[in-house]
């Protein structure tokens, strides 16, 4: 029993000893199979050659730098290194030097790194020192590939500066500034591509395209809004479907066009207000043109009694609109009936007018003016809107008033001798607050009024 329990001390003490053993060389041991030579190790053993692999790797370790401090020990084959060396990579190489050695069995790298302040900066200062000297020998190139960009980059931005080219071929100013933005951006690269190929960089240019490609699409994505703009900007200058001065709906927005620049589009609405709508929005918005062409339709919209003679009351109407001076022949004017409401009959009268001479506001105005009169003379009620209860009291509904049968030129005649003259006289004050808008920054403006129509 007593040998049993000593065996079984002595099997834990052997263990621990085992493991105390690859704990502390294990690491190192582990750390040598790194780059170790290959092949059969050789039975003979030669104090002559071991003497004749130290002295070959001593004499490659003189001719490189940053060993100077190594040692090195062969026995049997087996090669002990050890010092300081310059950095990691350096110790690392050691074991790649001494493998190709022939006759090395294996390799004990115990060479560490350098903490000599002054041995890590001698490489530093002397690839300083190499490069200044070679930056000094470039300079002479140097200054010829920087002057052959000069003159690329020179010649470019003077022929964008020309006027007659651009400025013939373009739409309109901003156009024909995109165009020597486009010159000078081209001339720009040519120049970098003839420095460099000077410089024997060329290689350089495409690393540079492709960062720059990368940026740009960064850049592109972070203001997308913004280039969409500036494609719209450039879409409405050339198509230009509104003039200056030109009334139109944008939007639900309704003004005077003052100015179309290159980020948005200026309108004075009716009260005097400037409305500022950016050109994406308006590119893709229902443009609603109403100066585009010089005729314009107005609508009357009248009310009469159900038991009126509508004959006569369409008649009455047609001939009242068609009498009013501002009211054109072609298109002629016409009268129809709309709707049957709950108390009046709808009528619907339309006339035209030419918007650059009349204001269509106030010829709707008139025209419901004297149409108001001259049913009111011939006697055709115009009811209000009533509710009826039946069976409750002896009340009966209102009836109308009786309907003349005077001639309708005489109840024309009767009505415009009430109402007095019509006039619908365009109103030329908005007209001239954009004309003194468009004056101040005439510059920024892309709209032309003689720029052929969409």
């Amino acid at each position: 029993m007593g040998d049993t329990l000593a065996e079984l001390v002595l099997l834990r003490t052997n263990f621990f000893n085992l493991v105390f053993i690859l704990s502390v060389f294990g690491a190192p041991l582990l750390a040598q199979t790194s780059d170790q030579p290959t092949g059969t190790i050789t039975v003979e053993d030669s104090a002559e050659q071991d003497a004749a692999i130290a002295n070959r790797i001593r004499e490659i370790l003189i001719e490189l730098d940053g060993y100077e401090d190594v040692t090195v020990t062969v026995n049997s084959g087996i090669v002990t290194l050890r010092g300081t060396a310059l950095d990691g990579p350096a110790v690392s190489r050691l074991n790649e030097i001494a493998g190709r050695v022939q006759g090395v069995v294996t390799i004990e790298n115990r060479v560490q790194e350098t903490t000599d302040v002054v041995r890590r900066l001698d490489p530093a200062l002397e690839r300083f020192r190499a490069r200044s000297e070679q930056f000094i020998n470039y300079l002479p190139l140097l200054a010829v590939a920087v002057a052959a960009f000069a003159l690329v980059v020179a010649f470019g931005f003077l022929i964008a500066r020309l006027n007659r080219p651009w400025d013939r071929i373009a739409p309109n100013a901003f156009i024909a500034d995109i165009y020597r933005q486009v010159i000078r951006i081209a001339f720009i690269l040519g120049g970098v591509v003839i420095a460099l190929d000077i410089l024997g960089a060329t290689a350089l240019l495409s690393t540079i395209l492709g960062a720059a490609g990368i940026i740009g699409l960064a850049i592109g994505f972070a203001v997308r809004d913004t280039v969409e703009n500036f494609i719209a900007s450039i879409m409405l200058s050339i198509r230009q479907p509104f003039r200056p001065n030109d009334q139109v709906e944008i939007e639900g927005d309704i003004g005077k066009v003052i100015r179309l620049t290159s980020r948005a589009t200026i309108l004075l609405s009716f009260d005097g207000n400037h409305i500022r709508i950016p050109n994406a929005t308006v590119f893709k918005s229902r443009i609603v043109n109403y100066s585009r062409n010089d005729e314009r339709r107005f609508l009357v919209s009248l009310g009469v009694a159900y038991d009126t003679d509508l004959a006569r009351a369409q008649e009455l109407a047609l001939q009242t609109v068609t009498s009013l001076p501002f009211v054109i022949n072609e298109p002629a004017p016409a009268v129809w009936i709309e709707e049957l409401g709950d108390s009046a009959i709808i009528l619907n009268v339309a006339g035209w007018i030419r918007q650059h001479e009349t204001s269509y506001l106030k010829a709707r105005s008139e025209a419901w003016r004297l149409c108001l009169a001259a049913f009111d003379h011939a006697g055709i009620v115009m009811p209000e809107t009533t509710l009826r209860i039946v069976g409750v009291g002896d009340a009966s509904a209102p009836q109308p008033g009786a309907q003349t049968s005077t001639s309708n030129a005489a109840v024309i005649a009767a009505a415009t001798a009430t109402v007095g003259d019509t006039e619908a006289a365009m109103d030329k004050e908005l007209e001239r607050i954009v004309a003194s808008e468009r004056a101040e920054k005439r510059d920024d403006d892309l709209l032309k009024k003689d720029a052929p129509e969409e």
